[in-house]
């Protein structure tokens, strides 16, 4: 169905100032374009998208943190507005977005190649062409992203950083905007919250089972079941965490397996 706004609102999420920049600059000649926010992280993207509800999303693929692909994960394909990818990827690497039809513009921006691209992406915000949008990026992530899990932690002490194995972490709690990261009989502050950690580990080995705690699957040696789905899990530590009954489902597999 046809969309006929007079006007569309436009993301740009880069952690390069410089690249945020020439984005502006290049939409500044576009009327029916209107810059509704920027962001320099995916973190922050993630929840600009929730919030803003952009109808175009200009999204750096390569961020620290989280990466472009990271912020898709996490807002949903079919919740993601329509995009253009910016990039720094090789020839090659690019061939993939070429093939399922994504618009990508690569670093620095050349004026013509984002005139192709702001054209083609107007015609489908214009057309209501988001179903087709969404399934074409739904075959490049499946196709293309493989996404790796975290494998170590980088935590800063007063005098040094430290790296702690993310096999070696018993389980981990909020702590305002912290967590807490228990391993191996010590535990540490990083500045990350814990829904961010949830989406870098690897759902296999790691399970919310509180609003504020979740727990290495490996490290539980006993459940207790409590009354309404809470249990009372014992790490092989000897350390006993409550799970929420919200978070029943979270330990299920558990039971069945």
């Amino acid at each position: 169905m046809p969309n006929e706004r007079s006007s569309f609102k436009v993301l740009i999420v880069d952690d390069e100032p410089a690249a945020r920049r020439g984005v502006r600059h290049l939409l500044s000649g576009e009327s029916d374009f209107v810059i509704s926010g920027e962001c320099c992280d995916g973190l922050e993207a993630v929840t600009a998208i929730r919030e803003l509800k952009p109808d175009l999303v200009f999204l750096d693929v390569q961020m620290p943190e989280m990466d472009g692909f990271g912020v898709i994960r996490a807002v949903g394909i079919e919740q993601f507005p329509a995009l253009i990818f910016v990039t720094a990827f090789d020839e090659f690497t690019l061939q993939a977005f070429d093939v399922h039809a994504l618009d990508y513009l690569l670093k620095p921006i050349n004026p013509e190649r984002f005139q192709r691209a702001i054209t083609r992406v107007r015609l489908q915000l214009r057309a209501g062409a988001q179903d087709q949008i969404h399934q074409q990026l739904l075959i490049l992530f499946r196709q293309f992203h493989q996404p790796g899990w975290l494998e170590r932690l980088a935590i800063k002490l007063a005098d040094r950083i430290i790296f702690v194995e993310v096999e070696d972490i018993d389980w981990i709690e909020s702590a305002d905007n912290y967590v807490r990261i228990h391993s191996q009989g010590r535990s540490y502050l990083l500045h990350e919250t814990l829904a961010a950690m949830e989406k870098k580990l690897d759902p296999n080995s790691f399970k919310r089972i509180h609003r504020s705690r979740m727990v290495n699957l490996k490290k539980i040696k006993e459940l207790h079941p409590l009354f309404h789905g809470e249990y009372v899990i014992v790490l092989k530590n000897g350390a006993k965490l409550t799970s929420g009954r919200s978070y029943r489902d979270s330990l299920q597999s558990l039971l069945e397996n």
